[in-house]
């Protein structure tokens, strides 16, 4: 079996240099020549098995203290066709609940639930209802302020999906936020859809509920399979990526599961894991080369 190994750093501090490269193909003992993606930012490596995963070990080792990522698997049927995201801290850099409880003084507290229940703590729904019970009373209309002002998209995640677009795949952004959020950015950064929670607002004020069944861990994985038995795709064609705990299920059953900046528990479970790398890393994963990338 021929395998690759895809080195990434973060393309403002781009740091494959030929050094590190000629390092990588000794510690893969391999004779293929590099390819590079985009400069110093991103190079495949290919190398053919077998003893796959002490090679992928010696290549972490030979570079480990460099801020590269590096994400080994099988050269073929790289190019995934289902393409599902999770939205706070992955796609976008906040948490847009903490946002919310920013506006009524408990941005500390609730902030300090979300970590923990990201981190796999305590378990994701009650933790949601915790949290939503503390805004009871605030205006709806403050999401529109915080879509406008406060939300910042993840770096590389417009070219992502548009460029897995032009290439065929569908892509759907499902979070266990609220559509009142995952609407608006899933428009703004190009997903097909958009699934998350559904916010109980009454007289223009949330109301502190959350319509029932809560979109979690399970819910998340549902969609995946819903959405894949749909498109009829095999489990290897598919792609997922989030940060937290509730996105482990998720990552484990698709084809390639990416941990994004992600809590370590997160990040030691999934198949593979970006840490310094942008969104764009993962196109690079998938052999894309920056010459190839739609949009921005």
């Amino acid at each position: 079996m021929t395998l690759v190994a895809t080195l990434i750093a973060n393309p403002r501090a781009p740091a494959i240099s030929e050094a590190v490269l000629r390092e990588a193909r000794a510690a893969l003992g391999t004779a293929h020549p590099a390819r590079r993606l985009h400069g110093e930012a991103a190079a495949d490596v290919l190398f053919d098995g077998p003893e796959v995963e002490e090679r992928a070990q010696a290549i972490r080792t030979a570079l480990a203290g460099l801020p590269i990522d590096i994400v080994v698997q099988p050269a073929k049927r790289r190019r995934k066709h289902l393409f599902l995201a999770d939205m706070d801290s992955t796609m976008i850099e906040q948490e847009c609940i903490d946002e919310l409880a920013d506006f009524v003084g408990l941005k500390k507290e609730v902030a300090a639930i979300t970590e923990r229940a990201m981190r796999g703590e305590v378990a994701f729904e009650p933790a949601l209802r915790e949290r939503l019970a503390l805004l009871e009373g605030l205006p709806a209309g403050v999401v529109d302020e915080i879509v406008a002002k406060r939300i910042t998209l993840t770096p590389g995640g417009r070219t992502l999906v548009a460029t897995m677009r032009a290439h065929g795949a569908y892509t759907c952004l499902v979070s266990g936020g609220f559509t009142l959020f995952t609407g608006p950015v899933g428009h703004k950064i190009g997903f097909d859809e958009h699934r998350s929670n559904r916010l109980v607002v009454a007289n223009e004020k949330i109301t502190g509920r959350v319509e029932e069944p809560i979109l979690g861990r399970e819910a998340k994985l549902a969609t995946l399979i819903e959405l894949r038995n749909r498109l009829g795709l095999a489990q290897e064609d598919t792609m997922a990526v989030g940060d937290g705990a509730n996105d482990l299920a998720m990552l484990g059953e698709a084809g390639l599961g990416v941990a994004f900046h992600a809590k370590p528990a997160v990040a030691a479970a999934a198949q593979a894991r970006i840490d310094h790398g942008d969104l764009t890393a993962l196109l690079y994963i998938q052999g894309y080369a920056a010459a190839e990338f739609v949009g921005g």
